[in-house]
């Protein structure tokens, strides 16, 4: 990502680390809000949030208004990664380079932050966005949101996920984790910040397009690193997938191959902007950041 989009970036990515900084008080019962705080405030991309208030950015809609909808996702996506890390999920000791929230608060009360962050979420949209957005535009956007969160969204992604665990898996089979578990959340985002702005059905379903094809890339890039990188660089413990005997694209295909479609896919959305009049630094940005970050790894 070129110096002058990457403050770009930054600069929508502090707005909202400060609304999720001031977003959840320590109050009693002091430890479940610790551990919520705890995740929540752990650092990463924050891609999910950034899209969503770029999306709404770039199609009409003030940064007010889309910030609440943007720190539930991130809530969302924390949750999901609080849970993930979990000893009886894919039991990882870290995220983000720090220690995950069982490790630090335990089993019961991370289970517990993860589910307390899954509802202070929707309750958030709903009490801190403006008057300007209309009862109706937030209940598409609610929509958005628990469809994503659930059974028809990463919930089936982190099933199937699991029960593939060593065992051969169709490329149908994989895709559908990539679509559940991944690409799910870019769409919640993108798709939020749409409605947000009451974009139209054309740029509705033209920004869902490319969050699909940059959501699959994602998780590809993210499977060549669980084999290329360490756990400085990665941020969490590396070599999971090969350990649980996972099937990725990466151990469906091979590097090269994964590298190759993953390049492709990052080529079509790229060009689903550039089709569709899409013209944002920032989204054109975090897809070559993907790409640039394959080619250095691979």
């Amino acid at each position: 990502m070129k110096e002058e989009i990457k403050n770009k970036y930054n600069k929508l990515k502090n707005i909202l680390e400060k609304n999720l900084d001031k977003s959840i008080k320590i109050i009693y019962p002091e430890s479940i809000y610790e551990s919520m705080r705890y995740s929540l405030l752990a650092g990463g991309k924050r891609l999910r949030g950034v899209m969503a208030i770029e999306t709404a950015l770039i199609f009409g809609a003030e940064i007010s208004e889309i910030i609440p909808a943007a720190c539930a996702i991130e809530m969302l996506h924390c949750q999901s990664l609080i849970h993930d890390d979990l000893p009886c999920m894919d039991n990882d000791d870290y995220r983000r380079g720090k220690l995950s929230n069982h490790k630090v608060f335990g089993e019961s009360i991370a289970t517990l932050a993860g589910d307390a962050l899954l509802s202070y979420a929707p309750m958030f949209i709903i009490d801190k966005t403006p008057k300007s957005i209309t009862a109706e535009t937030i209940i598409k956007v609610l929509r958005e949101f628990f469809i994503a969160a659930g059974v028809d969204g990463i919930i089936s992604g982190q099933i199937v996920d699991i029960d593939s665990e060593k065992k051969k898996i169709s490329k149908d089979t994989l895709n559908f984790i990539y679509e559940y578990k991944t690409a799910k959340l870019f769409k919640l985002a993108v798709r939020t910040g749409a409605l947000i702005a009451n974009a139209d059905n054309e740029k509705l379903n033209a920004i869902t397009d490319f969050a699909q094809k940059y959501g699959y890339a994602f998780q590809i890039y993210d499977d060549i690193l669980d084999v290329t990188s360490t756990l400085e660089q990665l941020g969490k413990t590396p070599g999971k997938d090969l350990t649980a005997e996972k099937s990725t694209y990466v151990s469906m295909y091979g590097l090269n191959e994964a590298k190759q479609k993953a390049l492709f896919l990052c080529s079509e959305a790229y060009d689903i902007l550039n089709s569709k009049g899409i013209n944002s630094d920032i989204l054109k940005g975090i897809v070559s950041d993907v790409s640039e970050g394959i080619e250095k790894c691979c």
